[in-house]
This record gives structure tokens, C-alpha cells and sequence, in this order.
């Protein structure tokens, strides 16, 4: 195995031209080869079932932080990045099959800080607009969290996950 194989047989680093950014953590979610060549429903399915477990990940933290007096932009921010990592993970693996690689993350830091701006900036928007009951902050989130998700989608499917 040569030095720019990784113990999974990826290439990792193969130019020595390319940026060095750090590359997440792998989950050992599929032996399979990597590629984009997972159909449209398994990947809307397995999008879905990921981006539930990263609500659950970022909502929880969410009310965790408020909770704890945070404010709700400062506690949403530290939510979502907890969130869209662990989706991003698990999303790289498992929902797309892809290869590890330094342009795609880049391209996927530059995507999660766009719907960071979105998610952070509706979710306060309607939380400050919507009335001060127990419904306002699973409201807010939700569309925030949608609106957030299907830009991520879309963009990951036919941008993100296609870059070699």
C-alpha cells in the first residue's frame, strides 16, 4: 500500500499541489466503492434518515444551550455546527458513497456556511416574530431546518458530490 493510500484503500493526498486541509473523521459505515452512483431514492431515503438524526443532534443542543441562557443566535450557531457535522459525516459515507477528498469538503465548508446564514437568520427572524409560546422555538426551527435542508440536498447531489 503506498504512503498516499489510507488503511481503507482511498486515495488521500495523491498531488502533492492540493490544499492541506484537515479531512474529518471517518465512519465505517460501507465497504462499498466510492461514487455518486447511488440512485435518487436511496439517497433522498438514507438524506432523510441522516438529516433526522442531525435534528435530533442540533435540536437538543439547541434547547439545550437556550436552557442554559444562551442567546438564540449564539445557541443556534453551535447547534448547527454540531448538527451539520455529524450529517456531513455521516452523508460523505453512507447517503452519497464518496471517496474522502479536500476539494469536496472545501466545497461543503462553503455550502454549510451559506445555510448556516440562512438557518441562523430565519430561525431569529421568527423566533423574534412569532408569539412568546411553547410552540415558537420547534416553529421556528423547523423551518429554518427545512429551508436549510433542501438547499443542502440539492447542492450536495448534483454539485458536492459529483467534484473527484
Amino acid at each position: 500500500m503506498s504512503e498516499a493510500e489510507t488503511s481503507g484503500g482511498e486515495q488521500r493526498g495523491a498531488s502533492t499541489h492540493e490544499p492541506h486541509l484537515p479531512l474529518p473523521p471517518e465512519l465505517p459505515l460501507t465497504d462499498e466503492p466510492g461514487g455518486t452512483d447511488v440512485d435518487l431514492v436511496t439517497q433522498v431515503v438514507r438524506f432523510a434518515i441522516t438529516g433526522g438524526l442531525s435534528a435530533i443532534v442540533d435540536f437538543g443542543l439547541y434547547v439545550a444551550l437556550l436552557s442554559a441562557g444562551l442567546h438564540v443566535s449564539v445557541a443556534k450557531s453551535i447547534s448547527f455546527i454540531a448538527g451539520t457535522s455529524t450529517a456531513y459525516v455521516i452523508n460523505r459515507r453512507w447517503t452519497f458513497n464518496a471517496p474522502p477528498s479536500r476539494a469536496r469538503f472545501a466545497a461543503v465548508i462553503a455550502l454549510y456556511g451559506v445555510t448556516f446564514a440562512v438557518q441562523v437568520g430565519i430561525n431569529f427572524a421568527l423566533y423574534h416574530a412569532l408569539p412568546d409560546q411553547w410552540w415558537r422555538v420547534p416553529v421556528a426551527f423547523v423551518i429554518a431546518q427545512g429551508t436549510a435542508t433542501v438547499i443542502n440536498f440539492i447542492v450536495q447531489r448534483v454539485v458536492i458530490f459529483r467534484i473527484h
